[in-house]
C-alpha cells in the first residue's frame, strides 16, 4: 500500500474513515445551508457571526469537562452518543425550515445545542485516533483523517449549493439540506459498532478524582512547546479560520454572487485543504518549525485572498489558503497527540480544541462586525494580519529561550506526579512516544 494511505490497512481505522466521509459531507452541507438560511432571514453579517459564534461557544465553555469525560469513559461508546447529540438539533432545524416557521432565534438556539454535541464529540474523536493505530502510523492517520474530512468538504458545499438552488433557494430548500445531514450521523454509529474491540489500544478509563482538570492544565503549563502551539492556533482559529463566514460575505457583498457560487468557493478551498492533508499524510516527521512556518504562510495567504480583484481570481486563490491552513492544522494536531501521555490525551486534546475552535465565539462576531463596518474584504485582511502577528508573538514568547525551533531539542521541565490511575510519564518520555 502507498505510504500516503498506509493507515487504511488497519480495519478499524478504515471503517472510521469511511463513516467520517459520509458524516462530514452532511456536516459541510449543513454549514452552507445554515449560513444561507441566516442570510435569507436577516441579510446580516453580524447575525451570521452570532450563529457561528453560538455554535462554537460550547467548545469554549465545556471543553475541559468534555476532555475529562473522554478520559473517563470508553471513547467508542461515547462517540456513538455524541452522534445522536448532533443529529437531533440538525433534524429539528431542518423541519422548522421546511415547514416555513423558522425564525432566526431558532437558528441561534439550535446552533448552540448542536455545539454542545460537537464539544463532547471533538476531544473523544481526536484522541480516539491513537487508539485505532500505532505510534508509527499516527501521523499518517491524522493526515488521512484530515483528508477524509476535506474530501467531504469538496463534495458537501458544492452539493449543498446546487441543492439549495435547485429547490428554489429559499428557507425551505435549506431545510431539506440540513435534514439530510441529520441522517448522515448513522454512518459513524454503524462504523463504530462494527469495529473490532480487541484491536483497539485503549488506555484504562480514569476513575473520578479531585483535580483531574487541573492536572491537564498543569501539564500543559509545564510544556513550553505545547504552549507555543496553543498560542499559534488561538490566533489562527480566532481570526483566520472563519471561511464559513468570510466566503459568504465575499461571495454576496463583494462579488454579487448566489448560493451556487458560494458553494463552489467552499469546494475550491477544500481542494487545497485535501491536497494539504494528503501531503501531511506522506510526511514522516513533524517539527515545531513546520507549525510556525505554515501558520505564517496561512496568514499571508488569507491577506492576499482579501486583495483579489474578482470572483474568479478569489476562487483560484482559495486552494492556496486551504493548503497552508491544513498544513498548519495537521502539523499542530500531530505534534500534540504524539507528545502527551495516553492517560491525559483526552484532556489535553480538549484544551487544544478549546483554544483552537473556542476562540471562534470571540472572533466570529468581531470579524462579522468588521465586515459590516469596513467591508467584506477587511474580514480577510484583518484576520490574516492578526494570524501573522500572533504567530510571531508566540514564537518570541515561548520559543527563543527554550530552543523549541531546534529539531534536536526534546527535553522539557519535569512535572510533579499527576493524580492518575496509571503509571505517570514524564514530559520528555511522553514526547518520545
Amino acid at each position: 500500500m502507498s505510504p500516503t494511505f498506509r493507515a487504511l490497512s488497519n480495519h478499524n481505522y478504515r471503517l472510521y474513515a469511511a463513516g467520517g466521509v459520509v458524516s462530514n459531507t452532511g456536516t459541510w452541507m449543513q454549514r452552507v445551508a445554515q449560513d444561507w438560511l441566516v442570510l435569507q432571514l436577516t441579510g446580516s453579517g453580524v447575525a451570521l457571526g452570532i450563529t457561528t459564534g453560538l455554535q462554537f461557544l460550547p467548545m469554549l465553555l465545556l471543553s475541559p469537562y468534555a476532555g475529562l469525560i473522554a478520559d473517563r469513559f470508553p471513547k467508542r461508546r461515547l462517540l456513538q452518543v455524541t452522534q445522536l447529540m448532533m443529529a437531533v438539533p440538525a433534524l429539528l432545524l431542518g423541519l422548522l425550515a421546511i415547514t416555513g416557521v423558522v425564525e432566526v432565534w431558532h437558528v441561534y438556539a439550535l446552533a448552540l445545542v448542536f455545539g454542545v454535541g460537537t464539544a463532547f464529540d471533538a476531544p473523544a474523536r481526536q484522541s480516539f485516533v491513537s487508539e485505532m493505530v500505532g505510534k508509527d502510523e499516527l501521523s499518517n492517520a491524522v493526515g488521512l483523517n484530515s483528508a477524509s474530512f476535506n474530501l467531504a468538504r469538496v463534495v458537501g458545499p458544492a452539493l449543498a449549493g446546487f441543492l439549495i438552488a435547485g429547490l428554489g433557494g429559499g428557507a425551505a430548500a435549506t431545510g431539506w439540506v440540513i435534514a439530510l445531514n441529520s441522517l448522515s450521523y448513522a454512518a459513524v454509529v454503524v462504523a463504530l459498532q462494527r469495529m473490532r474491540a480487541s484491536e483497539l489500544d485503549s488506555p484504562p478509563p480514569q476513575t473520578r478524582q479531585k483535580g483531574m482538570i487541573r492536572d491537564g492544565l498543569r501539564y500543559i503549563r509545564s510544556r513550553p512547546d505545547l504552549m507555543m502551539i496553543l498560542a499559534i492556533v488561538f490566533f489562527a482559529g480566532t481570526f483566520g479560520l472563519n471561511f464559513q463566514m468570510t466566503s459568504a460575505l465575499m461571495a454576496t457583498e463583494v462579488f454579487g454572487k448566489g448560493a451556487s457560487e458560494y458553494g463552489i468557493l467552499g469546494t475550491t478551498l477544500a481542494v487545497g485543504s485535501l491536497t494539504g492533508a494528503l501531503l501531511a499524510a506522506r510526511r514522516g516527521v513533524v517539527r515545531h518549525r513546520l507549525v510556525v512556518l505554515a501558520a505564517l504562510a496561512f496568514g499571508v495567504s488569507v491577506v492576499i485572498g482579501g486583495l483579489m480583484p474578482s470572483y474568479l481570481t478569489f476562487a483560484l486563490w482559495t486552494p492556496v489558503i486551504g493548503i497552508t491552513a491544513l498544513t498548519m492544522i495537521t502539523a499542530a494536531n500531530t505534534t500534540i497527540q504524539l507528545s502527551v501521555a495516553p492517560e491525559l490525551r483526552g484532556r489535553v486534546m480538549a484544551l487544544y480544541l478549546m483554544i483552537f475552535m473556542g476562540g471562534t465565539p470571540v472572533g466570529a462576531p468581531i470579524v462579522g462586525w468588521v465586515g459590516e463596518a469596513f467591508g467584506a474584504r477587511w474580514t480577510l485582511l484583518a484576520g490574516g494580519g492578526l494570524t501573522v502577528l500572533g504567530t510571531l508573538l508566540a514564537v518570541a514568547v515561548f520559543s527563543r529561550s527554550q530552543g523549541l525551533l531546534d529539531p534536536e531539542v526534546n527535553t522539557y521541565p519535569r512535572l510533579r506526579p499527576l493524580r492518575t490511575q496509571t503509571a505517570q510519564v514524564e514530559p520528555a518520555e511522553a514526547a518520545a512516544r
